[in-house]
């Protein structure tokens, strides 16, 4: 699958989030000295996130068939599901952290290796971007957002991936990037639109991630101090969401 290249070359100031650069004359400018000699290029920050997600995964993905259960309905065994998949009837019962785990989970080393994928390039970028912390609060709610979505639409169906939250952080980058980085970035989302489509995708799942990562991109691009207020609100609202969610039979039955 292919992604959108340099997305984070758009985004303001150093952060990505409108930081304050300093007001240095910059050479050739006509206020300064001449250019001196090169200045070593800046290291970029680690994606400590995205390393933490890409470990799980790969590590859940030796030992989820030894750690899980089978599945039994109706006298019929299904197979086995991972300990961290997302199933309504167990969230229900109060398995509560497969709200969560599911983006640990995968049903095979394809879906493994290309989401793993767009988790180093596209996730690492944003990461690097936004700073560690804004991420994993970007990831949190758009990893709920998409859960909440796949047990509204698909309560009685397993739900594996990490494809909804990745989905979110492509939703959160469409308000913070230039008109010129805004029309790549949709021919990359136009594509994962068209494999959301095939059987076995949970288009709710992406499309979960993907409502709730836009309202945290239009935070991303208020500042720093606004997306800080904004976070724990959407955070809030992902999980009751998701909770609500897992139990069908309250509020009137949604």
């Amino acid at each position: 699958m292919s992604r959108p290249r340099n997305m984070l070359d758009d985004l303001p100031g150093p952060s990505g989030l409108g930081d304050t650069q300093d007001g240095a004359p910059r050479p050739g400018d006509g206020n300064g000295p001449p250019p001196g000699p090169p200045q070593p290029r800046r290291v970029l920050p680690t994606p400590y996130v995205c390393y933490a997600i890409i470990a799980g995964a790969v590590g859940m993905f030796f030992v989820s068939q030894s750690l899980g259960r089978p599945l039994v309905i109706g006298g019929t065994n299904y197979g086995i599901v991972g300990p961290l998949a997302l199933y309504g009837p167990w969230v229900q019962a109060g398995e509560y952290w497969r709200l969560l785990g599911t983006v640990f989970e995968h049903g095979g080393p394809m879906h493994l290796l290309f989401n793993m994928l767009a988790v180093y390039s596209l996730g690492a970028s944003l990461e690097r971007g936004i700073g560690s912390l804004r991420f994993l609060g970007l990831s949190l709610v758009t990893a709920l957002g998409g859960s909440a979505f796949a047990l509204f639409f698909n309560f009685d169906t397993v739900t594996v991936g990490a494809s909804g939250m990745i989905l979110g952080w492509g939703g959160a980058m469409l308000p913070i990037l230039t008109q010129q980085g805004r029309k790549e970035h949709m021919f990359w989302l136009l594509q994962v639109a068209v494999i959301s489509l095939l059987p076995g995708v949970s288009w709710a799942g992406h499309l979960g991630g993907f409502v709730f990562g836009l309202p945290c991109g239009m935070a991303l691009r208020q500042g720093p101090k606004f997306f800080a207020r904004a976070i724990p609100v959407l955070l809030f609202i992902a999980a009751a969401l998701a909770v609500v969610a897992a139990h069908p039979g309250r509020l009137g039955g949604l």
